[in-house]
């Protein structure tokens, strides 16, 4: 049997009592079996099999897990992922939302007829639904542009914008190339029943790029701001208002006049809001009822009010690099930190 050792012979056993009491020649004795082990202040019977040769640590070993990496887009612990964008219907027949609180950014723009649609962002965490899901607008391109190649899931687009679509740094998943990852809902009528698979979303985008640093900055408050218990950011045909929530550190959001809800986590409450004040044009696009569609310019430079624990805080956002991220800065151009948690972004009219 291997590593089993038979019986001694005679001389193996005279040659190890002669090396027991010669001192000097301990470690001088040889044979061709490993030798025994150094005799001890008390004696004991000499082992069979030599014990372990490395004595177990007295210390634990270091812990070898890395840290979680921090989300650009929250400032909270998160999981590396790729980012998966999401266009979001946001009429009352589309309400209440699903997956909306899990989102690490929900970005607010103007469509036709001055109602609006959301444009979420996912990466830290990603929700099982989302939706309802519908069509992306030509201002998406110049938005998800800072996001680097974001996966972007939406419900279609007109004819003539399609091309642009497709040449822009996307990962497009809609239900024509990706039908699995879409389901119906019996729940409500076209078009407000579309929902998205997340997870299978992203596994048709697989070229979709990690999170990346959009210009966002999260850490304790600024000094200065105002008390503000609430705040409303206005469209010509909706309204988003904003009011603090200590028991939830959160701005609770009401779209319209009714609280905004997600069907998986309940109220949503922001952990910071911006409201950002930008150039609202004409397109070159209409909709199928011959509606011009809305182009909202991101890049450039305006004001901003910084909604985050109770305060409302003047502030500045720059981006100059249609390919970069934005900045939000004091009136004197120091880095305005954001609470850390879910950012809603609302661009609204100047």
């Amino acid at each position: 049997m291997p590593g089993a050792r038979g019986p001694r012979r005679p001389g193996r056993v005279l040659t190890a009592l002669l090396c027991a009491v010669t001192a000097a020649g301990l470690y001088g004795c040889s044979d061709s079996d490993p030798p025994e082990p150094a005799p001890t202040p008390t004696p004991t019977p000499a082992p069979t099999t030599p014990g372990p040769s490395t004595p177990a640590p007295s210390t634990p070993p270091p812990a070898t897990t890395a840290p979680r990496a921090v989300s650009p887009f929250t400032g909270l612990p998160a999981r590396a992922g790729p980012v998966l964008a999401v266009k979001i219907d946001n009429a009352a027949a589309a309400r209440p939302h699903t997956g909306l609180g899990a989102a690490d950014l929900v970005y607010v723009e103007q469509v036709e007829g001055g109602v609006t649609r959301l444009l979420a962002v996912y990466s830290s965490r990603i929700p099982d639904s989302v939706g309802p899901v519908r069509s992306a607008r030509e201002s998406d391109i110049s938005l998800l542009r800072q996001f680097g190649r974001p996966a972007l899931a939406y419900s279609g687009a007109q004819t003539k914008l399609n091309p642009l679509l497709e040449a822009a740094p996307l990962d497009l998943v809609s239900p024509a190339d990706a039908p699995r990852a879409f389901r119906r809902s019996s729940d409500r009528p076209a078009p407000y029943n579309l929902y998205l698979r997340p997870e299978r979303a992203l596994a048709a985008a697989p070229d979709a790029s990690d999170a990346r640093p959009i210009g966002l900055r999260f850490g304790a408050a600024p000094a200065g701001g105002t008390p503000t218990a609430s705040e409303t950011a206005r469209f010509p045909a909706a309204r988003y208002t904003f009011t603090w929530s200590a028991a939830d550190r959160g701005w609770r959001v009401a779209i319209d006049g009714r609280a905004a809800t997600s069907t998986d986590s309940g109220p949503l409450t922001p952990a910071t809001v911006v409201v950002q004040r930008v150039t609202i044009r004409s397109s070159g696009f209409r909709d199928v009822t011959g509606a011009v569609s809305p182009y909202t310019e991101t890049t450039g430079s305006g004001t901003a009010t910084v909604l985050r624990d109770g305060r409302a805080y003047e502030a500045r956002w720059s981006r100059p690099d249609p390919a970069g991220g934005t900045s939000f800065t004091t009136p004197d151009g120091r880095p305005l930190a954001f609470a850390p948690g879910q950012v809603w972004i609302v661009l609204a009219p100047r």
